[in-house]
């Protein structure tokens, strides 16, 4: 895959409050509601994983990275959060999508669903649709040509 099609922004969770007790746990505080509101429309395609795209933590981040990649989002329309740098992201995304497992792919402000969701997605065509239809593609134009698509004369 060409560097300029790779995924790697992971932005750090905008800082805020900590929740109170842990007794309230399950209800999602207002500064981390309006924090993940601002993360999930940092970008048009948002992902909250375990790890990094560079360095996805658990096999289901890894797939949806790769997934992504494949598809040809742009990076400059991406953006991740890593879940296992904070513990109150981890959770309250839980919450705020009411969706019970990372990693969580959002599209221009949309909860998508999670890895089997998007492989789903991937297979059936939609997930195409919906990165082309809200723009969040790298442009034909930038895309860098594969080697099948290089005449012969123009190999080095």
């Amino acid at each position: 895959m060409p560097e300029s099609c790779r995924l790697h922004a992971v932005k750090p969770f905008p800082a805020r409050v900590a929740l109170a007790s842990p007794r309230f746990a399950r209800f999602i505080s207002t500064e981390i509601k309006d924090a993940i509101d601002k993360a999930v429309s940092s970008s048009p395609v948002v992902l909250f994983m375990k790890g990094t795209p560079e360095f996805p933590q658990c096999g289901f981040s890894r797939a949806t990275i790769q997934i992504l990649g494949q598809q040809g989002v742009d990076p400059n329309k991406f953006a991740a959060y890593n879940v296992l740098e904070d513990p109150e992201l981890r959770e309250g995304i839980k919450e705020y999508s009411q969706w019970p497992t990372i990693p969580q792919l959002y599209v221009n402000s949309e909860f998508v669903g999670g890895c089997d969701i998007v492989m789903s997605m991937a297979q059936s065509g939609e997930l195409a649709d919906l990165l082309e239809q809200n723009e969040c593609l790298v442009p034909e134009e930038e895309e860098e040509p594969s080697e099948a698509n290089i005449k012969p004369s123009e190999r080095s």
